[in-house]
């Protein structure tokens, strides 16, 4: 295969609501999934990313959170950052920061969220 071939994935993001979290596929493989509880009025407090052991270090992880926040964002929705992955994420661009909830924001970055948890843990 040549430089300028490009493979075509089909990605798509499923609200599987059931086990109140967001689903990755890329060509129907679930390669990712993404861990909320729906809050009122419209918030969404992400908690946990995972992605399969398989596709890990193929920016699964960054492509599916993008896609979840600009699915909150078509929702009108904001969201409250658990996730130590989505802290990160959003610590690192400004393309988002409008969804974040002014009153409930979680933690502005992967440090202070990982913090929370290692406490928890002991």
């Amino acid at each position: 295969m040549s430089g300028e071939e490009q493979i075509s994935v089909t990605e798509v993001l499923i609200d599987n609501t059931d086990q109140g979290r967001f689903e990755l596929h890329r060509d129907r493989d679930l390669v990712g999934w993404l861990y909320y509880t729906h809050l009122k009025p419209n918030r969404y407090a992400l908690l946990h990313t995972e992605v399969e052991s398989s596709h890990r270090h193929q920016g699964v992880a960054s492509a599916m959170v993008r896609q979840v926040l600009d699915e909150i964002r078509a929702r009108e929705g904001t969201i409250t950052a658990i996730c130590p992955f989505v802290a990160d994420y959003l610590s690192r661009t400004t393309a988002h920061t409008d969804l974040i909830d002014a009153r409930h924001p979680g933690y502005s970055d992967r440090a202070a969220a990982e913090s929370v948890r290692t406490k928890a843990g002991s």
